[in-house]
């Protein structure tokens, strides 16, 4: 069976993700004892009782998902009885992490500690209000990237999510993507969507986050990944340890090519994807991209009986 394991990123959080998974399997709850231990205090205590805007602080939010994610994993590998074999790996921008944590890349506790950095980093680096992200919805690639260099005006505006063929984030200098938004709602019959984020993601912006970044890289320990990740920044597959840090230093600032990296999975003969984690946004976008494909989402019990009914009938012939 071709399939690939796919993660998700910011925005899938949500206070009580992974309980059942914490009370269900040991081997899941070990996941969340370990992140625990890992940044020092209970990252389950805010994942599990925190508020919703506790969780949704970036440097909370990327480790908490990262872990939920890996806790659905391992929960899947177990019930599965064997380690899961799939074509590829990848993940949507944080994802891109937690892919290479699953395919043993990097450790549990060096992906958590990572990632709540990332995001401390990407916080700081621009101050509140400078920087903003849109959603456009219904409008090629060519033309928003048309809209955003006859927006810029010296300052920062660019593609930084292309997530599905006719949805893509933009993200820069906040008054420069408000001119976008406004070329956009003057010349094209589309919907523009202003997001409530905390800073302007993969963009130019983030270039001294990545920097930052490389030298955390070096005190962690990589190793090859088991399996391809298809990198967000270049859509392309990525086998060695230096390459996979590579892709995650040219992520910070790039855009996170995920119908490029979808359509390149597709290429190399994936024909079913699991998405591990909470929620269920890569699967919807997956449906957009490649029509006719059913991903599974797996972000419950449920969901992980019904994901891997599939697999074994399909594993059967059935």
């Amino acid at each position: 069976m071709k399939y690939a394991m796919i993660f998700p990123g910011q925005g899938a959080q949500h206070p009580g993700m992974g309980l059942e998974f914490y009370g269900r399997w040991p081997v899941s709850k070990k996941v969340f004892e370990e992140a625990d231990e890992a940044l020092g205090f209970s990252l389950s205590g805010v994942i599990f009782g925190g508020t919703p805007e506790e969780l949704a602080r970036t440097e909370i939010t990327q480790p908490a998902i990262l872990t939920v994610s890996i806790a659905a994993y391992r929960a899947f590998a177990q019930e599965l009885g064997r380690e899961p074999e799939p074509l590829c790996m990848g993940g949507h921008s944080l994802g891109e992490y937690t892919a290479l944590v699953a395919a043993g890349a990097l450790s549990l506790a060096d992906g958590v500690r990572l990632v709540h950095k990332r995001g401390r980093l990407m916080q700081s680096a621009v101050p509140i209000g400078v920087g903003a992200m849109a959603a456009i919805i219904g409008l090629e690639l060519s033309d928003v990237e048309a809209v955003c260099k006859e927006a810029s005006l010296g300052e920062v505006c660019q593609a930084a999510n292309i997530n599905s063929p006719k949805q893509i984030v933009i993200s820069g200098h906040a008054g420069a993507v408000s001119r976008a938004e406004e070329i956009i709602g003057q010349r094209f019959a589309a919907r523009v969507v202003p997001l409530l984020v905390s800073a302007p993601f993969h963009c130019e912006l983030m270039r001294g986050v990545a920097d930052e970044l490389k030298e955390e890289f070096a005190k962690v320990e990589w190793r090859a990944p088991k399996f391809p990740i298809i990198a967000n920044f270049s859509a392309k597959a990525v086998r060695t340890a230096s390459e996979a840090r590579a892709a995650l230093f040219s992520q910070t600032f790039s855009p996170v090519m995920w119908s490029q990296s979808v359509l390149e999975m597709e290429r190399s003969g994936v024909e079913d994807y699991f998405e591990l984690g909470p929620g269920s946004v890569l699967s919807g976008l997956i449906r957009k991209i490649c029509r006719g494909r059913h991903p599974y989402p797996v972000s419950n019990a449920d969901e992980l009986a019904a994901a891997l009914e599939y697999l074994r009938g399909a594993e059967d012939g059935r």
